[in-house]
């Protein structure tokens, strides 16, 4: 392990078994066994034991923020349980360098009948901090978990953000070396979200390392340099952070996409129907990728069995984390002049450069008559597509091309 390194996880492997009954009849066994001096075959799976982890390998260096990502029962608390010591490997090594605080699940550590004040001084103590660090550090800790007088209540009182709050001010105010964090800003607050931020962009800029694990892909790409994407105990992905997180949405959004196959639709009017959608390129040829910052055209395909007066179109793109992105409607547009519609027939909807982040949208699309609220075919999140090219910028949803000047210097 070189000295940059603070975390090196080799051929790490885990098992569990899925019955407590016979988890506990196992771990008798191989409790005896070991008194015995006899070998314990952690290779092989018995009956109703499964595999946690298999062969994890990954290195965290000094002042890295390592981000490990992957759908829930994946892995990755286990992951951080095993690299803090709560679980022993059966398999692999894991060497650590340097002083670790860990917040892996909210309120773990916390004893529920006991103030706020009073486990602070139990989880410093348990982080490694002398008595003579909490008292220094102790006003720090309660400013920045901002609790307020709760700080002597007991903690069986707080609320889940509350709870957070606290643990991860005790764990970040601890000066470890490595911080490990399990879903951290998953109950906090907005205000408490940024203060985390600034927090660790701080801790970063003093060498700190940090494993992250949460579902939050926006916490995800601002935090971290590098990603890990754990899939049912595997290795899935290694590597930069917008390679493996595009990748990663992909993943889930194709998932999504096989098990949803129609989207969710809600006709409100029987002889009114959003039939189909084609997307298509500037050759007006069909197509299911568009390049960032190129020519999209999406043609609404419709049969309209009665007439509708003054119709109008709406176009919703949605990325991987459900977050809308862009919003169109057809009667804002002041070229796009129809007072009634009938029969079968398509409308184009599009936009000369896409400058939206690569990956894979889904779109949702709407009719409704004179009025926006008054919707008579709805087709949410039904229709896919994907983007692609080079990034103009790792970070945000929307890639604007854009340029810098100095207009003033003293």
């Amino acid at each position: 392990m070189d000295k940059d390194t603070v975390i090196k996880v080799e051929n790490l492997h885990k098992k569990f078994c899925r019955s407590l009954k016979r988890s506990m009849f196992y771990g008798s066994v191989d409790v005896a066994k070991n008194m015995l001096g006899m070998k314990v075959n952690s290779n092989q799976l018995r009956r109703n034991e499964f595999w946690a982890l298999k062969n994890i390998n990954f290195e965290l260096k000094k002042g890295e923020a390592l981000g490990i990502i992957g759908q829930n029962g994946s892995g990755k608390t286990t992951l951080l349980r095993l690299i803090n010591g709560i679980f022993p490997p059966d398999k692999g090594k894991i060497s650590v360098r340097g002083k670790m605080g860990a917040l892996i699940a909210v309120g773990a550590g916390f004893h529920p009948h006991m103030t706020g004040r009073e486990n602070i001084y139990l989880n410093g103590a348990i982080l490694g901090m002398t008595k003579q660090e909490m008292k220094k550090r102790f006003h720090e800790i309660v400013d920045f978990a901002d609790i307020g007088e709760f700080i002597d209540a007991p903690v069986a009182t707080y609320s889940s953000g509350m709870t957070v709050r606290l643990g991860f001010s005790i764990a970040i105010h601890s000066n470890p070396e490595i911080l490990l964090a399990d879903e951290v800003l998953a109950v906090g607050d907005l205000s408490f979200v940024l203060k985390c931020y600034r927090k660790i962009a701080e801790y970063r800029e003093k060498g700190g390392s940090i494993l992250l694990v949460s579902h939050g892909m926006q916490l995800i790409r601002n935090t971290c340099q590098r990603i890990m994407w754990i899939d049912h105990g595997v290795i899935k992905g290694y590597g930069k952070t917008s390679e493996i997180c595009d990748q990663y949405e992909g993943a889930v959004f194709k998932e999504d996409r096989e098990e949803n196959k129609q989207g969710t639709q809600i006709n409100n009017d029987p002889l009114v129907k959003i039939t189909g959608v084609d997307f298509l390129n500037n050759k007006d040829k069909k197509v299911d990728s568009f390049e960032i910052g190129k020519f999209f055209k999406m043609r609404i395909l419709f049969n309209l069995k009665r007439r509708i007066e003054k119709p109008i179109f709406t176009v919703g793109l949605f990325n991987a984390e459900n977050i809308m992105v862009y919003v169109n409607y057809s009667n804002l547009d002041s070229k796009f002049n129809s007072d009634c519609l009938y029969g079968k027939g398509s409308i184009d909807f599009y936009i000369n450069n896409l400058y939206i982040k690569a990956g894979i949208y889904q779109c949702s699309v709407t009719v409704a008559e004179k009025e926006m609220i008054n919707i008579l075919d709805w087709h949410e999140k039904t229709f896919n597509f994907s983007v692609k090219g080079n990034p103009i910028s790792a970070d945000g949803i929307l890639q604007l091309p854009s340029s810098w000047r100095i207009t003033k210097q003293a």
